[in-house]
């Protein structure tokens, strides 16, 4: 009998694995924050997950599966070519996008690090490593046994990465590094935060100092502080702590600048009252690094996670909304790249956690007091995350919304969820400030109801589950489908809502007439600054009241 190879090469691989590599020149792509259940307000653990860069996801829809002894996961690699194959167990668990039946979530952030520690003969890239994890683990410890396992005996081939791992009690984060080239495994280290804190990462190693004998809350590899040492990362003569940080991504300006600045702005919208100094996050020598967790100043809500994964860094020193930078409808979206240079001097712009090249995001609730069929709530939104609308997806679900199952990066389509978002917030940006309070009308109104439904939809589930388990995974099969559809229904009404609305310029009253609205004083103002004679009237002032001039 011929063994069974079975092919497993998702389009979403391909677009993250364009990431992945894309994020060795400028390591800035994601952000990730995360919720323990004493931290949230309704007891559940959250996650999050932007994973940005410019390519169009498809949502999949894993079943589960039962193998027999010779069937394999086939990894391909980008030219078509077998790189290699895994042994399939026995039973796969059901994933729907990057969250599993069993409630369990995971989410990353590439901060890249010492470039000769990756092992291009790696079989394995972080995004293939998290779907086999959700296919093969009921909670996080397991997904990070699965992650550490795989890797171990089929080599890492990605760069530094930064995991969020969740399930409905526990919330860890995970950092992995290759050993080079030509050793399989990784250094890694993983660390389960408290309960009632949050954390975050986006691009930048986190972890600095770990406790060496405490496995209940930080697991590690083996030979992670030998092999430091053997390649002269970290010197035991020093009579420094041992951190995973400074031996394998040592902080660099650009890094501060991009990435610590997006955990700064998770931090102080969760716990205000600690005043957190932006100091480390702009450079400053000698200031600290933010602590790998803190505790919020009140317990959040999934509407409260909604909202710091839309940030702009607004009411701080940076908001992206101020300034010439802006235009003049305070937008906040920069174009690539974030760096630039003028007569030698090297700058960047603000990296917000919120951007228009997210390809897609989510939020993960994972919720212990309910069944798994019901507790695993997957809410997921396409492009920015400022101008998107999460749809609830239960993890038990069956199929998914159509419309987030296709579309072509070259190719406009009506029919594209993604395409859909995309036209939506690019348009926006013609006339931000005003657009975008159309925008969150819409937003809060079916994000809210969705909310609201929540309870409803859980109810009614708990009760089907008792007398007909698979009739309960058809209604919210039914739900979710119908709630995304729904949402792109709504999006596309926007869109064109919107065209018309602001048409050439104008802006339609409620009674559909265009009227003008020039550009704010103060832009205006910044303009005369630079160009002060440019548009001044001739004789201005010297008009009779005919309207002829002296």
């Amino acid at each position: 009998m011929q063994p069974k190879i079975i092919s497993f090469f998702l389009v979403l691989f391909l677009g993250l694995f364009a990431v992945d590599l894309a994020a060795q020149a400028e390591t800035d792509n994601c952000s990730s924050f995360l919720v323990t259940k004493g931290a949230s307000k309704d007891g559940a653990v959250m996650i999050t997950y932007t994973c940005d860069g410019e390519f169009l996801a498809t949502l999949q829809n894993i079943p589960a599966k039962e193998y027999g002894p010779d069937d394999y996961f086939e990894i391909t690699g980008r030219d078509g070519k077998l790189k290699g194959k895994i042994k399939q167990p026995a039973y796969t668990y059901a994933v729907v996008g990057l969250m599993n039946e069993f409630q369990v979530a995971i989410g990353e952030t590439t901060f890249g690090g010492r470039s000769e520690l990756r092992n291009p003969d790696g079989l394995l890239h972080y995004f293939t490593m998290m779907r086999l994890a959700l296919q093969r683990a009921k909670t996080a410890r397991e997904a990070i046994k699965v992650m550490t396992g795989l890797v171990e005996d089929y080599g890492y081939g990605s760069s530094g990465e930064s995991f969020s791992i969740a399930d409905e009690n526990e919330a860890w984060i995970m950092e992995m590094i290759g050993k080079g080239p030509g050793e399989k495994g990784a250094n890694w280290v993983a660390l389960r935060i408290p309960d009632g804190y949050i954390s975050g990462h986006a691009n930048m190693s986190r972890i600095g100092e770990f406790p060496l004998k405490d496995p209940e809350n930080c697991l590690y590899s083996e030979d992670i502080i030998g092999f430091a040492v053997r390649k002269g990362l970290y010197n035991k003569k020093s009579g420094k702590p041992f951190s995973f940080r400074y031996a394998f991504d040592p902080p660099k300006p650009s890094s501060l600048r991009t990435c610590a600045a997006r955990v700064w702005s998770m931090f102080r919208r969760s716990a205000p009252s600690l005043n957190l100094s932006p100091a480390f996050q702009r450079g400053e020598k000698g200031a600290k690094p933010y602590p790998l967790w803190i505790k919020p100043d009140k317990k959040l809500s999934l509407s409260d996670v909604m909202g710091i994964m839309r940030d702009h860094y607004e009411g701080t020193p940076f908001d992206m909304r101020k300034g010439v930078d802006a235009g003049p409808f305070g937008s906040p979206l920069r174009c690539r790249g974030l760096t630039w240079e003028v007569e030698g001097v090297k700058y960047s712009w603000e990296r917000p956690i919120s951007t228009q090249q997210t390809a897609f995001s989510f939020i993960s609730q994972s919720r212990g007091w309910l069944p798994d069929p019901v507790g695993g709530v997957y809410w997921y939104g396409v492009d920015d995350t400022f101008a998107t609308c999460y749809v609830p997806l239960y993890c038990c679900i069956q199929d998914v919304p159509k419309p987030f199952t296709k579309g072509d990066l070259r190719e406009f389509s009506w029919d594209s969820a993604w395409w859909v978002f995309n036209f939506v917030s690019n348009f926006a940006n013609l006339k931000y400030s005003y657009m975008v309070e159309d925008i969150q009308k819409v937003q809060a109104a079916l994000e809210g109801q969705a909310i609201s439904l929540q309870p409803v939809v859980d109810k009614t589930a708990l009760a089907l589950i008792k007398t007909d388990p698979e009739l309960m995974k058809e209604y919210l099969t039914n739900y979710s489908v119908t709630q995304g559809e729904t949402v792109v229904k709504r999006w596309i009404e926007l869109g064109e809502f919107l065209i018309c609305k602001y048409n050439d310029g104008y802006v339609k009253d409620e009674n559909g007439r265009a009227r003008s609205k020039g550009y704010p004083s103060e832009w205006l103002k910044k303009v005369l600054k630079l160009k002060p004679e440019q548009f001044k009237l001739p004789g201005w002032g010297e008009e009779k009241k005919d309207g002829r001039l002296n």
